[in-house]
């Protein structure tokens, strides 16, 4: 970094953004003022002074990565973003956290340019951050390995605002932790210690010693006090040179705890619970407006000297860092004709012609649990992805996610007797985190083009939500492999078995639950799921074998309708349409099965594979009605969970063949047939569907 500069002109900015944001929550009657305000010079700092940032391009491919975990102070960036001229205008400021506005109560990507992630459930922001980080190094690997450390147009930092709410959130132990062990040391993090959360003074519920909980992860941590005995004092100086102390560490993370008094200089509510949550109201508005020095009749002032100077600093600091930057990655792309060529086609989304190609063909006859089936697919696309990477929560090889010869992405020294370990591999180890797992994943795909993968059970799912939710919001296009997928997976018994886990995660928005019937149904799911470049997927995959249905002959269709979500697996063997049999997964060659018998009793039952209702959703109103015909009122859910979902598919007529409670220990044909999931539950249910007429 440059040697610390900092003008009259810095600290009336400072001061400025302070007013925006107590303005701005004030105007709109609630919102986060407390934290924006105090920590308003470390805003502006960042962005002033440290970052590598363009605002006139948000999106530059060099670009330092800025991530606000404390999503609820919004104001924190957004009065940065105005100030450094990347988008937003007073106008936004003074529409805070209203319909249609640039700049709603928390950041959201995809809504804001400059805004990186979409924050707001504490945690996940620093665990995010993690993810970012993963994503750099993997990205530095594929296309600039051996450049010297800081020399590679591919080498940046990534800075997280956290505070106490995201250091108490359970994610962010289990990213932490992961990060220390992966010695991220392009990750820093400033720890905003204000020790205030909405029920006031943390040491009602917090009294652990942060820093020596971190150091113990493996990171680096620094102390920066503006709390001291003397008073009050924001050292700019002493956080900037830790800043750049961080930045020299290049083995391990850094956290910078800074101790500070959330709504300082409000005369009377800083450091109090009242100033995190809600607006300062008339009189201390007015007060802090009067220690500032700004006139208290004024809303939403800007001295022109201050946003000339901040958005001429930023413009030129930019033009400088951009030039230099573009100059190595210019000599990059001169001397690296292969990975350019790489670089190009990730940046276009595009999939090499030969990954259809690639993808290995199941033999008809055979039987394949989809998970085996999923492992061979990812190990035939690591042959010819090289931005596919991934792997579990300690469970590859149950979840079969490991990419065949691939050595782990971990630095050498935690090799083992059974992984091979280095910097830039492509086998992720989360160890048993699966909420930090989903986080991370999402990190990866927000930083750049490359496409991971995470594995764990569907029943641990659960453990997830919150970042598969922000996923979906987000609409990124992660993707989640969720193994051992209903009661089938058979003795662990109903802790392990998912139940309403397939119900619960179709009803988040946007995100796409895939269930394949066999394994070519599984192979052609991975290319369309790595075809897509928006939305997240949930791959639901067996434990136990499947046949392998017979494609293009006998009467069965080719697999290629997994990409429309549902297709007519096999016609009805009879003139007519009686009943529709609508199953998926496992339970497809039950409904297989019931057709063959109903066929016997004269009964006309189509078989519809639908893996995926979310993209058989996406399809013309036409296609939808070619599969499942509107005339045909008698049709069949079969699926071993709850029925949660399918009477929009089946009608009042319809019936559902599932389960309505927890599971049991025993092996998966026991309990498919305890339980009645079973050919003759269908054949019933078929029946009874058609009487109901």
């Amino acid at each position: 970094m440059q040697p610390f500069e900092w003008t009259k002109l810095d600290e009336k900015a400072v001061n400025t953004a302070r007013i925006l944001a107590a303005d701005a929550v004030e105007k709109v009657g609630n919102g986060h003022p407390g934290t924006a305000i105090s920590l308003a010079p470390v805003a502006y700092l960042l962005y002033q002074k440290v970052l590598r940032f363009d605002p006139s391009d948000t999106n530059w491919l060099g670009r330092d990565r800025f991530i606000l975990s404390i999503g609820h102070s919004s104001l924190t960036q957004y009065v940065q973003l105005y100030l450094s001229g990347a988008g937003l205008e007073l106008s936004d400021l003074q529409a805070l956290r209203t319909w249609g506005a640039k700049t709603p109560g928390h950041p959201e990507y995809g809504h804001t340019d400059g805004v990186e992630i979409t924050t707001g459930p504490l945690g996940q922001g620093l665990a995010s951050a993690v993810g970012f980080a993963y994503a750099q190094r993997y990205e530095r690997g594929l296309f600039d390995p051996a450049a010297a450390d800081g020399d590679s147009p591919f080498d940046h930092f990534t800075y997280v605002l956290a505070g106490d709410g995201d250091i108490q959130e359970g994610v962010t132990a289990e990213a932490a932790s992961l990060a220390g062990h992966q010695q991220l040391g392009n990750l820093i993090a400033i720890y905003d210690a204000n020790q205030i959360s909405i029920e006031d003074d943390v040491d009602i519920a917090f009294s652990e010693n942060v820093a020596e909980r971190y150091r113990s992860y493996g990171w680096e941590v620094l102390e920066v006090n503006w709390r001291n005995a003397d008073g009050y004092n924001e050292d700019l100086r002493a956080l900037y040179d830790a800043i750049g102390q961080a930045q020299q560490n290049r083995t391990q993370p850094t956290l910078i705890i800074l101790r500070t008094i959330i709504g300082w200089p409000c005369p009377n509510k800083q450091n109090t619970g009242g100033i995190h949550g809600s607006a300062l109201g008339a009189a201390e508005l007015a007060g802090l407006k009067e220690v500032l020095g700004f006139d208290t009749e004024e809303c939403f002032a800007v001295a022109d000297e201050v946003i000339n100077h901040t958005r001429k600093q930023a413009a030129e600091r930019a033009r400088e860092l951009r030039d230099k930057w573009q100059q190595r990655f210019d000599a990059w792309a001169a001397h690296n004709p292969e990975q350019l060529a790489l670089f190009n086609r990730l940046e276009s989304g595009e999939l090499p012609e030969e990954t259809l190609t690639a993808l290995p063909s199941f033999e008809a006859g055979s039987s394949v649990a989809t998970r085996a089936a999923s492992g061979k697919v990812l190990g035939a696309l690591g042959e010819v992805l090289p931005e596919l990477w991934g792997g579990s929560a300690d469970l590859a090889g149950s979840n079969n996610t490991t990419i065949a010869n691939a050595v782990s992405f971990v630095p050498e020294q935690h090799s083992t007797a059974t992984w091979k370990g280095n910097e830039y591999g492509r086998v992720l180890h989360f160890g048993i985190r699966e909420h930090a797992m989903g986080s991370i994943l999402n990190g990866i795909q927000l930083h750049g083009k490359t496409r991971s993968y995470g594995g764990t059970f569907l029943i641990f799912s659960d453990y997830m939500r919150p970042a598969v939710r922000l996923a979906a919001l987000m609409n990124i296009p992660s993707i989640f492999v969720w193994t051992h997928d209903s009661i089938a997976l058979g003795e662990d018994g109903p802790t392990h078995q998912p139940i309403e886990q397939l119900a619960t995660l179709r009803a988040i928005p946007n995100l796409a639950v895939v269930r394949p019937a066999d394994a070519n149904e599984t192979a052609i799911a991975w290319h369309e799921v790595l075809s897509r470049q928006a939305g997240p997927t949930g791959l639901a995959l067996t434990r136990q074998n499947v046949p392998v249905f017979p494609r293009g002959v006998d009467g069965f269709a080719d697999a290629d309708g997994v990409r429309k979500g549902a297709y007519v697996l096999i016609d009805s063997p009879t003139d007519s349409v009686d009943v529709q049999l609508i199953a998926t997964g496992s339970e497809v060659e039950l409904a297989v099965l019931a057709r063959e018998q109903l066929a016997a009793e004269g009964i006309g039952a189509r078989v519809i594979s639908a893996p995926c209702l979310e993209w058989f959703n996406e399809q013309s109103e036409d296609y939808r009605n070619s599969v499942l015909l509107p005339e045909v009122k008698a049709r069949v859910s079969v699926e071993a969970a709850v029925s949660l979902g399918w009477h929009r598919y089946v009608g009042d007529t319809g019936r559902c063949v599932s389960i309505e409670h927890f599971g049991a220990s025993a092996d998966h044909k026991t309990l498919f047939e305890k339980f009645g999931i079973t050919a003759d539950a269908v054949v019933s249910a078929a029946k009874e569907s058609i009487q109901a007429q």
